[in-house]
């Protein structure tokens, strides 16, 4: 009988560090890296701290003029929750025992999780006008940690990483989506920002999920079974072989390629034990986000979906695969459904045809409480899957964020498909987000319509207020309609604020 994945991945990455968890029998009192010179906490709520010392050990945490006092328990761990920290600072945060540890430069503000793939991960020196962004960036009360690569079988009590304040000479390593959402929020609210990045390029969605949630999904078995029995069949020897015959070969066509002038390809990359893999289910989860819990935050931000737009079959899952990952991290964290928005994947030309099922799931999750999702059909680059305008990515989920969390009034979203109904010889669609509805420029475009044959046609559309009407002299009885049904669609619809439709369809074809 196979074991699970979960069960097979013994360890970290071949790649990367090993990172020991702390060892909850240490004489001498120890915390996670998250707490470290610095940092920023969450304001306004009981934030907590914890970490290891011998069992039965007392520890005191002190912080503004503040104290709290328990004893470890049998397994040497100890937690303590801080009362109501206002926004400011610096603090020094004493944690007293056996030992004494000083954190110093504590700030009390927002604190938001930045997770996903490699869009989340593009940092700031990657991104549209490095310069400019870099001799603006003396913003000492923006601090980011950025959380170091590992998979683990297992949820860790502890991860790599260090607080950075934001300057110059730091901010172009930032995850540029996240710095610019961070940005935003501390030039609009004025109090301190921490931004924690934990993300890693090319990884699924379920890669940053628990086990045990995946498992009891019937939708997602064929998934794991396939990770089973690759992690069972998986060779060292064989696999070593091939890669060795692989670079053989590459290091020719290199060197021609080099010497005609061309780029020479990519290296083919070392073989990876399936144990081992960053898209392995839950190894990112275990290794990257369990570590985090439960330290205090306002909500997470999430850049993903690309990996798993890669087929229509994957791409059909994504709906219920992010709605699971907000679930358990809601669940793990246990601060109610906290807030949590994502990027909504940007135009870009694939064959891959699981984009435009990808971004219909992320349109669907939004029926979870607290959730939102930035629109960036505009945004996008036709030729290369990571856009470098990460500004305008950073200040839409920002823009979320200060509507829905701060309660600022102000439009945060593109339009969304209300509801629609269908007359003799049209389709009306009506929207959310639609004041100033609107073509962006020309004609609207970007709409199709078919009848029972199902045979998609292009459509005329216009705009009567918050409604579009569509139509087509090639379909007498339209029963379904759809907007910018493609990786790299030409849709032009945009409301008042100038923020862009969500594609959707109202069929399930």
């Amino acid at each position: 009988m196979s074991r699970p994945i979960s069960r097979l991945i013994p360890g970290v990455l071949a790649f990367a560090p090993l990172l020991l968890a702390a060892n909850p029998a240490a004489a001498e009192v120890k915390l996670p890296a998250l707490f470290s010179d610095h940092m920023v906490l969450q304001r306004n709520t009981e934030a907590p701290v914890w970490g290891w010392a011998d069992p039965g050990e007392e520890v005191t945490v002190s912080i503004g003029g503040q104290s709290r006092t328990t004893h470890a328990g049998g397994d040497g761990r100890w937690q303590v929750s801080l009362g109501d920290l206002k926004a400011g600072g610096p603090h020094t945060l004493s944690v007293r025992g056996k030992n004494t540890l000083t954190i110093n430069d504590v700030l009390a503000g927002e604190v938001w999780l930045g997770s996903g793939q490699s869009n989340m991960a593009w940092t700031v020196e990657r991104s549209n006008n490095f310069e400019q962004e870099k001799a603006a960036a003396n913003l000492p009360q923006i601090r980011m940690f950025t959380v170091a690569r590992k998979t683990a079988t297992t949820p860790q009590e502890d991860c790599g990483g260090k607080w950075v304040v934001c300057s110059p000479e730091t901010v172009g390593s930032f995850s540029a989506t996240a710095y610019f959402f961070g940005r935003n929020l501390h030039q609009k609210l004025g109090v301190p920002v921490g931004l924690i990045n934990s993300s890693v390029g090319g990884t699924p969605v379920e890669a940053w999920t628990s086990y045990p949630a995946q498992a009891a999904r019937p939708e997602l078995k064929e998934m794991l079974a396939s990770w089973e029995e690759r992690a069972a069949s998986f060779n060292l020897a064989s696999a070593f072989a091939a890669y060795d015959q692989q670079i053989a070969r590459w290091r020719t066509v290199a060197a021609k390629a080099r010497a005609e002038g061309r780029t020479p390809p990519r290296q083919p990359q070392r073989p990876v034990n399936p144990r081992y893999h960053t898209h392995a289910p839950s190894s990112l989860f275990n290794g990257m986000i369990a570590p985090l819990i439960p330290f205090a935050m306002r909500g997470a931000i999430w850049y993903q979906g690309e990996n798993n737009g890669s087929s229509a079959e994957r791409g059909a899952l994504y709906g219920l695969q992010l709605g699971l990952m907000i679930q358990v991290w809601r669940e793990r964290w246990g601060q109610g459904d906290f807030p949590f928005a994502w990027v909504q994947l940007p135009n870009y030309t694939t064959q891959a045809s699981g984009w435009p099922l990808v971004r219909e799931g992320m349109l669907k999750t939004l029926a979870l409480p607290n959730t939102g999702m930035t629109t960036n059909m505009d945004i996008g680059e036709h030729n290369d899957i990571h856009p470098k305008n990460k500004q305008d990515i950073g200040l839409r989920l920002s823009l979320w964020a200060r509507a829905n969390v701060y309660g600022e009034e102000l439009e945060w979203s593109g339009p969304l498909p209300k509801n629609h109904r269908v007359h003799t010889d049209s389709i009306e669609v009506r929207f959310s987000h639609a004041e100033g509805l609107k073509a962006r420029d020309g004609e609207l475009r970007g709409f199709e319509i078919a009848g029972a044959d199902k045979q998609w046609k292009p459509a005329r559309a216009r705009v009567i207020g918050r409604r579009v009407i569509v139509s087509s002299p090639e379909v007498e009885k339209p029963v379904a309609v759809r907007y910018s049904w493609a990786a790299d669609p030409e849709g032009n619809l945009v409301n008042g604020a100038g923020l862009p439709a969500s594609p959707f369809r109202t069929s399930t074809w």
